[in-house]
């Protein structure tokens, strides 16, 4: 658990006032999280998430206004660091597969026990390069037979640069990028090669003609 002079704030985001109402009951029985906002609709969230810049949001997946995964976006456009945590009563793989090539940090149904939402949050904000997923074996098995699919053009530049062994802040002087978000193009590209680590990308991305081996230096 993370120290009380350093909690966890967190911003909660569900069209119904009572769903957030019993969220945040259960989140303030926790010394170490804080609820340091409510929204009940897309832009809302957004706005509030640029100006509290929260560790953690809680997402219902059917808010009112843009779809999720435009949600998502803006929100890591403009706070970077925030974790995005989904809460969904849906199993469905689709919309799981575009989430975490989204960037998401974790997905969990609502049928989650109360202990299971709190591990997830605390998790989000102390573990940057794990994922979280609440859902159906059957939904887990057909995301790892279906890949997401392919990289973009900025995530093979990033993985091209990390086959090279540069560091992620080095990666980001490079592109342009923050290091935050050069950590999220890293996570979609795991999702979408079905890899575990820089190293297992790097390797798919070559054999699979993605990116070319680096040259070994001059002797």
């Amino acid at each position: 658990m993370l120290p009380a002079s350093d909690p966890t704030t967190v911003l909660i985001v569900d069209d119904h006032a009572l769903v957030r109402e019993g969220i945040r009951e259960i989140l303030e029985t926790h010394e170490d999280l804080v609820v340091v906002g409510e929204a009940g609709d897309s832009e809302s969230a957004v706005q509030l998430t640029a100006s509290i810049q929260p560790h953690v949001i809680l997402l219902d997946i059917e808010i009112p206004g843009d779809d999720v995964t435009t949600t998502v976006g803006r929100v890591h456009q403009l706070a970077p660091d925030t974790k995005v945590i989904i809460l969904s009563m849906y199993d469905g793989p689709q919309m799981l597969q575009a989430l975490l090539a989204a960037g998401i940090h974790a997905y969990l149904l609502k049928s989650v026990t109360r202990q299971e939402l709190v591990s997830a949050i605390r998790t989000a904000r102390s573990d940057d390069g794990k994922v979280l997923l609440a859902v159906s074996r059957e939904s887990l098995s057909q995301i790892q037979a279906h890949p997401a699919g392919p990289l973009s053009d900025r995530e093979r530049e990033v993985l091209e640069l990390t086959a090279r062994a540069l560091s992620n802040a080095q990666i980001g002087s490079q592109l342009g990028l923050t290091e935050a978000t050069v950590k999220r193009h890293l996570r979609n590209i795991y999702v979408k090669l079905g890899a575990v680590s820089r190293i297992d990308a790097v390797n798919k991305a070559i054999a699979a003609s993605l990116i070319t081996a680096p040259k070994p230096p001059l002797a």
